[in-house]
Parts: structure tokens; sequence; C-alpha cells
């Protein structure tokens, strides 16, 4: 039967930042719901959170629903609790970010929202809820952690060439890298595996492909390994 508690309670939804790379440029992934009220406004992929399941669950939930994107990797962001953010109640939402391979991704707007798109990281189109407030934080969150944590290597195929790896860097980062300095580092890590292929199809000169040992890396984590870009 229907409980109500001696004081008010917001409700919680849960909202996530997509990134991918697309034609070579870092992009953010947003949604325009099929609401009446706010009919042609770009969002977030996002929704209520289910009183029977976990806010990891209900944010992949949600990003399948409205994005068609499964099996990626998604990081907690933070908690929202801006006033007036939703029209009819108080709503607080948890925030995550997700970066995406779209290598055998479909990409598809769901049953609530009309349209998904990319758009530049450095030109979002204005959004609603707070949502750009969310996007620049988990921009400084990705911006901040590739240069501690392996989470790069998420934009990538699983083979890759050394130039793939780099430009990943600078599109986040924002700046050039000296090659040099960066592959000579990346190359003196025992998580970065040579393999014995090349790239195929490619208009330049082909470039040998490696892979990122995951587990490997998490062994040497648990010794105390500091990864650094």
């Amino acid at each position: 039967m229907p409980y109500t508690y001696e004081f008010p309670r917001p409700a919680l939804t849960v909202d996530v930042v997509v990134f991918a790379l697309q034609r070579g440029h870092l992009q953010v992934m947003l949604v325009r719901r099929d609401m009446k009220t706010l009919a042609g406004a770009w969002a977030l992929p996002g929704g209520w959170v289910r009183v029977d399941e976990t806010l990891e669950d209900a944010a992949r939930r949600e990003l399948q629903a409205e994005t068609g994107l499964t099996d990626v990797f998604l990081e907690q962001l933070y908690t929202f609790g801006v006033l007036d953010r939703e029209r009819c109640e108080r709503v607080v939402t948890v925030a995550y970010y997700a970066l995406v391979n779209l290598t055998g991704q479909v990409v598809q707007a769901g049953s609530d929202t009309d349209d998904t798109a990319w758009f530049p990281i450095h030109e979002p189109p204005e959004m609603e809820f707070y949502h750009d407030g969310i996007l620049n934080m988990a921009y400084e969150r990705l911006r901040g952690k590739v240069r501690y944590q392996p989470i790069g290597f998420e934009l990538l195929p699983d083979k890759f060439s050394l130039g793939q790896l780099q430009h990943v860097y600078e599109v986040i980062l924002d700046r050039k890298l000296d090659k040099r300095n960066f592959r000579k580092k990346v190359l003196s890590m025992e998580f970065f595996v040579a393999l014995n292929e090349i790239e195929k199809d490619v208009a330049h000169r082909a470039a040998q492909l490696y892979r990122f040992d995951k587990r490997k890396y998490e062994r040497l984590a648990k010794k105390g390994f500091q990864f650094e870009i």
C-alpha cells in the first residue's frame, strides 16, 4: 500500500554524458525528447530511477532506451541538487559519464525521444535541466582523469596505432603532444602490447597496431603502478 512520508522527498533521476570520437573530434551525444512542454529541446540521455534498481542500472537502462548504446565504460560523476531544475517537482540527479567506441554500436532514438545527435564538445546547443553545467563538469573530469588512468583506450577500437592513441589524448586535452616523448612513455608500459599486425586500407603508410591489456594493467595497479601521460 502507498506510504506517506512526514516530510516531502525529492524525486531521483540519472543523466549520462556520452563522449565519443566522431570524424576525429571529441563529441557529446544529446537527445531530443518527445515531450509537449519541451518540444525541440536537447538534453542529456537520462530519466527516472526505479525503486527496484541501482543507480548504475538505471543509467545503463536509460542510455540504451534513448540511444541504443550498450556495454560502454560508465562512471559516476556527481550528484546535482540544483533548485527549480524541473518545472513540476523537486528533483535530484546523479550524473554519469560514458566513453564509447562506436565500432559495432547502433545509435538510434528510443521510444521517448524524437532524435539523437552528436555535437562538438565546445559547441553544444542550449539544453534543459542544468545539463550544460553537468556537461562542463564531465568534460573537466575527463580531461583530468585521462592523465592518471588509462580511460582514453575506451574511445578506441581493440586494435589501434600509436598515432590514433596520441590523437585521442590531444583532442581530449585540447593541445598538441610531443610525438617522441609520448611514444617513448607509452611503449615503456608493460600493458601496452605490440601486435604482429598493421593498419589496413589507409591512405598513408600503414602503422603497427597495438592493444591495451586491461588485466595486466590492473595487476600492476594493485602493486602500486602509477599511470601517467
